[in-house]
């Protein structure tokens, strides 16, 4: 009987390994796990494909080196120009598009730099710039900052001679409006962060809308060539939903207080 039982035992978990979901890792922007996207779209992943997505959150520099180093399967980031180096270099197969939403600037509501009625993006940082008015900086390497630093090099404005008032935290999307909320200061911030972000204080959204603004992620496999450990198998399975009828319905449909926060357009 005893023999029996183990026989049994053994049985039962050598069938939940069989079933147990399989596994890969994805670097993803802080502002996509910022925005609560994450939270809907990993559940049905699950239950679709069997697959658990084990997510590092990072910005965009950093999951890039993760790509590099062989640390992950795939990436989510957002900064074309990186990205594409990345594939030409050959440390990812491909770079392919999934959805985008665009960069907003936030700032104090009574707006003493008067960026509000600002025409461009350029327009507005030469406002915050002139007035020595108070700004928070990612400073991490991420896309908003590096989407950040082409801003002021299109306004002709150079950051190494900023004064006291720009602040560079080196922190991710949340940290820096938790900062720009507590100065009272001017942020870039993508808007799906800024819609989930929970301590707005006095900051309000005060421009947006330039075309320059948009804000565009993609999805790149980890290439196998370079790393053969990599599951490169599951980060196809998961670029197949990732672009699927399904996945667009949950993007398209995800809002806050009625705002969408991202619209899909893989191809």
């Amino acid at each position: 009987m005893k023999q029996a039982l183990t026989l049994t035992l053994l049985a039962f978990v050598a069938g939940g390994a069989a079933h147990a979901a399989d596994q890969m890792r994805m670097a993803v922007t802080t502002s996509f796990h910022n925005s609560g996207l994450a939270d809907v779209l990993l559940p049905e992943i699950e239950k679709d494909l069997d697959l658990e997505v084990q997510l590092l959150v990072v910005g965009t520099g950093q999951a890039l080196k993760l790509g590099l180093a062989g640390d992950v399967d795939a990436i989510l980031v957002h900064s074309r120009a990186a990205e594409e180096a990345f594939v030409s270099e050959g440390y990812g197969t491909h770079r392919r598009e999934i959805m985008y939403n665009d960069f907003v600037f936030i700032g104090p509501a009574n707006d003493p730099a008067r960026i509000g009625t600002a025409e461009t993006a350029t327009t507005a940082l030469q406002n915050i710039a002139t007035s020595e008015a108070p700004f928070v900086s990612r400073g991490d390497d991420s896309g908003t900052h590096k989407k950040e630093l082409s801003l002021w090099s299109e306004a002709e404005i150079t950051v190494d001679t900023f004064g006291t008032w720009y602040n560079a935290v080196g922190a991710g999307m949340g940290a820096a409006l938790n900062t720009a909320s507590g100065l009272n200061a001017y942020v870039l911030a993508d808007r799906a962060s800024w819609l989930n972000f929970g301590n707005k204080g006095d900051l309000a959204l005060l421009f947006a809308g330039d075309p320059v603004l948009f804000n565009q992620y993609a999805y790149l496999p980890v290439n196998p060539a370079r790393h053969s450990h990599v599951k490169s198998d599951l980060a196809a399975k998961l670029e197949a939903w990732l672009t699927s009828d399904q996945a667009q319905a949950l993007i398209d449909g995800y809002t806050i207080d009625g705002e969408t926060l991202f619209v899909f357009n893989a191809e």
